[in-house]
């Protein structure tokens, strides 16, 4: 593993990079104080800043670490920051799991896939993960769409209860193999 932390990543429409303190007014309004896009997740929509604020410092902590990978997206057209994306559960080990958020407002407008093959290609290539995983609710299919369009696979009969804002959900597993590595399931 060569892990290196948080590292700017760029595709044609994005920026990917660390969050600032700047960031965290466009967070709570873009997706962090929306029902609608903390429904399936795990944690509530926050209903102050000052919620937004204690989990944008604890990111700005973390990256001290190289094995904390925590990205804003950013519209490259706008400047606008519009979701995050990370890496979990790493550590030392071969595998870990990608999550991410966008505000309702960039729903349907590829940039979820965009950003996600952006981390993926990074995960493996730059980090050297073997495999990356990630779960979407099963309310929420367009998640999985977007996994799907970034290159993952579902993982057939497996299915997962998770804590959510909302309850438990029964979440569908999707996997992201390096080039030339099958696991057996």
């Amino acid at each position: 593993m060569k892990h290196c932390g948080t590292m700017q990543l760029e595709t044609q429409r994005l920026l990917l990079r660390r969050f600032t303190e700047q960031d965290i007014p466009a967070m709570f309004k873009n997706w962090a104080s929306h029902p609608a896009v903390t429904r399936c997740l795990t944690w509530v929509s926050h209903r102050s800043e000052k919620e937004t604020r204690a989990v944008v410092e604890g990111w700005l902590q973390q990256y001290k670490h190289k094995d904390f990978y925590e990205w804003a997206i950013v519209e490259k057209a706008t400047g606008q920051l519009i979701g995050s994306i990370g890496l979990v559960g790493g550590g030392s080990r071969k595998c870990c799991e990608a999550g991410y958020c966008l505000g309702e407002q960039w729903w349907n407008l590829g940039y979820a896939t965009e950003a996600l093959r952006a981390v993926l290609d990074f995960a493996v290539k730059k980090v050297g993960y073997r495999r990356v995983m990630a779960k979407h609710a099963v309310e929420n299919p367009a998640s999985g769409r977007v996994m799907q369009k970034a290159g993952m696979s579902m993982r057939i009969g497996e299915t997962l209860e998770v804590p959510t804002s909302n309850g438990q959900f029964q979440c569908l597993v999707y996997e992201f193999s390096a080039p030339g590595r099958h696991f057996f399931r």
